[in-house]
Parts: structure tokens; sequence; C-alpha cells
């Protein structure tokens, strides 16, 4: 063999080392001495900031290799911001987990301005707790309501565009002649919260969960009327508070309501980056599942009085793609409510 055709075969054996290792890794490999950033797409405090944290002390035990998880706040844009660059910018290998919007599907279908993500096409890892958004009002407020609310305007704290935060008091408006007006501006849900205490507005709407760990007095002591609570059932906690598809007058406006509502069934969803390898994405799902069933983190969810109502990466891949495959005429009706109006 020629001096040179050694050295090329010396070259191409050095390269096929250096990359087979790569190729063949196991998750358990792959993670081992990594670090995971969970990526929150909005600030801390409210729900999804406080389930993120809560998951991030528990699921790291359960992916193999036992990676770190970082908790890393990415707020804005109602979580677009972070959403976009899960799906464009951050690492596609895995060591990406992120929470956003549940109700992204449907802004990626009615073509909403900064979305640069599709979520059929990000890794879905598990749902923690659908999501039970509420309307209420501090208790100087005229309105006590829902039934105010249509007749009266009140002014609600509001966070971005795309934070449900905002879509549903506007569905609400849109579609059931509520008369809420939202100021806009406020960073997170405890600024918005915080808002209402001092008087800049009436009211706020946010999740249940995000109202009772944050002020977990304010309905015992009548601090807060309970308007609604957007969700398709209620919740156990809230039996006296009608949903918002029971206040709908009529078929048309429950069925707007029922497609807008299967965002809260998305509820607290986790995923990872579009492109990542399938064991990967499978090891990541299952260590999800594992958590869930966790005693230290059922245990913890308990202290914080945190309900949770798990569904599988698998499952909840399926729920972002009926979602996303709405039929054009209800697409069209579903926008119509989605419009902020002045």
């Amino acid at each position: 063999m020629s001096v040179a055709r050694s050295a090329s075969f010396v070259a191409a054996a050095a390269i096929a080392m250096l990359t087979m290792p790569v190729a063949a890794q196991t998750p358990e490999q792959f993670y081992g001495g990594k670090s995971i950033d969970l990526v929150v797409g909005y600030p801390t405090g409210g729900s999804n900031d406080t389930w993120s944290r809560v998951l991030a002390r528990h699921i790291g035990k359960h992916v193999p290799g036992k990676p770190n998880i970082i908790v890393k706040n990415m707020p804005g844009a109602g979580s677009f911001v972070a959403l976009n660059n899960i799906a464009n910018v951050l690492p596609k290998d895995g060591t990406i987990i992120g929470i956003g919007a549940p109700t992204a599907p449907l802004d990626e279908k009615f073509g909403t301005a900064n979305v640069r993500f599709k979520t059929a096409e990000l890794n879905w890892i598990g749902r923690i707790d659908s999501l039970i958004n509420v309307v209420f009002m501090w208790h100087i407020s005229p309105v006590k309501t829902f039934a105010d609310a249509q007749k009266m305007q009140s002014t609600l704290s509001g966070t971005g565009v795309g934070s449900l935060v905002s879509i549903f008091p506007t569905v609400s408006n849109n579609v059931l002649g509520t008369k809420f007006k939202l100021i806009m501006g406020y960073k997170g849900s405890r600024a918005a919260q915080l808002a209402m205490e001092r008087g800049e507005v009436e009211g706020h709407a946010t999740s249940w969960t995000a109202v009772k760990v944050a002020h977990p007095d304010w309905r015992p002591t009548k601090k807060v009327s309970m308007l609604v609570q957007f969700a398709m059932n209620k919740h156990r906690e809230l039996p006296e508070v009608p949903t918002i598809i029971e206040v709908a007058r009529n078929d048309e406006q429950r069925a707007i309501l029922r497609a807008v509502m299967n965002a809260s069934e998305i509820g607290t969803a986790f995923f990872t980056s579009p492109g990542v390898p399938a064991d990967r994405v499978a090891a990541l799902r299952r260590a999800f599942d594992a958590t869930m069933k966790d005693p230290e983190f059922v245990a913890e969810t308990e202290r914080l009085k945190l309900g949770f109502n798990p569904i599988t990466g698998e499952e909840l891949q399926k729920l972002i793609a009926e979602v996303s495959s709405l039929p054009p005429d209800m697409v069209a009706k579903v926008r119509a409510a989605w419009a902020v109006t002045k």
C-alpha cells in the first residue's frame, strides 16, 4: 500500500472512530453529565412558572443519565418569544424542554403575528394538568357576576396579546357581549394581580392555579368575585362558578367556545424541540410519565395545593394535531371571536 493510500486510510478510520460513538450514543450516554434547559415562556410567579419549577426539581432523576434541569424564563409576546426560539434557534438535540401558550395551535392556524413555529412539529412530552382560567374582580368593583359584566364595562389587567390572560376575555367580549376593557402591558400575572390590588384595574383573568397558589385567602375571604371559568367542565374547587360554555346562549356560541376551550385541555403542556432523535424524545416522555407517579413529586404538589391530571406525550401529540385541524368554517368563526376589537 502506498504512503498516500495508507495516510488516507488512517485518516478515514480516525474520522469514523470520532463519528461512530456519537451516532451510537444511547440516551443515557448522551444525557450523562449534561444539563437540560427548561425554557418558560412567561415571567416568574405565574402558574406556568410554578409548575415548571416543580417539574424541574423531580424529572431529572428519571431521565437516563440524570442530567441537571435548569429553569430559564424567556417571557415575551404571550410566550411566542420562547416558542420561536425553541423552534428555530436553540439546540434540537433534546437538551431543551419548553412550555408556552396552550393556544399556540390556534394562533398558528390563524396566522397570528410573530408566530414562527409549527406546533405539530414540536415533540410533545406530556401535560401536567388541564388549564382552567378564571375572571375575577376585586371586591370594590360593582361587577359581581358574569351578567353584570355583560351590562357594564369593567377593566382587567392584561399582559401580552398572545396570552390567555388577554385572549379569553377578548373571546368573551366578542362572543357573549361582555364589556371587559383590557389594560395591557403588565409584566406577567403577578404584576397584573398587584395592579388589581392597587386599584389600577377592577379585575384580572388568569389560571385558577396562579390565584390559589399566590393568594389562597382571596376567595375564602371574599376579596374577589369569581365571574366565570374558561373550561369545558367545572373545576372541582369552583362548583358555584359557571363555565363559559354554560353562559353561552345558543348552539353556535357553544360550538365556537368549545373550539377555543380545547386550549384548556392542552393545558400545562411541555415539549422539546423539533428534530430531536426519536430515542431521546421517548426517554423524555417516559421520564415525564415516571415523574407524574413519583411520590416526592406528588407530595410537593399536595403541599402546594396543585391538583394535576396528566396525559402522556403521545396523547398530547394527538390532541395538538386535532386542534390544528379545525375545519375552515369553524376557523373563520373562532378567528372572529379571537380578534381584538377597539
